[in-house]
C-alpha cells in the first residue's frame, strides 16, 4: 500500500467514525437522522437531520482540538452544501416545514463533538 493510499484510508476510517459520533450526539438532542452520507448532483452532504420541522444540513470534520474549527468550512464547501441543499430540499418537500440552516459539527481526537449550529447563512 502507498503512503498516499495509507492516508486516504485513515482519513475514510476517521470520517466514518466521526460521522458516527456527530450522529449519536444528534440522536441524543433529539434530532430525527434522515442521512448520512447522502450524494447529491451537487456533491456529497455528510448529514441531514431534522428536529421540530428544522432541517439541518451538517458537514462533520475532524480536527486534533476543538479549536481548530474556525477553518473548517472554506467558501467553497459552503457553496457546493448550498447547491447540495436546493437538490435535497426539491426531493423531499416535506423535510425542513420550518426552515433550514447549515451546521458544522467538529470531532475532536477525544471524540469530543462541537456543535456550531447556522455555521454560515447563504447570501441573501
Amino acid at each position: 500500500m502507498t503512503p498516499r493510499t495509507e492516508r486516504g484510508r485513515r482519513a475514510h476510517t476517521s470520517g466514518m467514525s466521526a460521522e458516527a459520533a456527530a450522529c449519536t450526539a444528534l440522536v441524543a438532542d433529539g434530532w430525527t437522522i434522515h442521512a448520512r452520507r447522502l450524494r447529491t448532483d451537487a456533491g456529497e452532504v455528510d448529514v441531514v437531520a431534522e428536529k421540530a420541522g428544522l432541517l439541518a444540513i451538517i458537514e462533520v470534520k475532524t480536527r486534533p482540538r476543538l479549536a481548530d474549527a474556525a477553518a473548517a468550512l472554506p467558501a467553497r464547501q459552503q457553496a457546493r452544501l448550498l447547491a447540495a441543499a436546493e437538490i435535497i430540499l426539491s426531493e423531499h418537500p416535506d423535510w425542513g416545514s420550518r426552515g433550514v440552516r447549515f451546521d458544522l459539527l467538529i470531532v475532536d481526537a477525544a471524540g469530543r463533538v462541537r456543535r456550531i449550529a447556522d455555521a454560515f447563512r447563504p447570501d441573501a
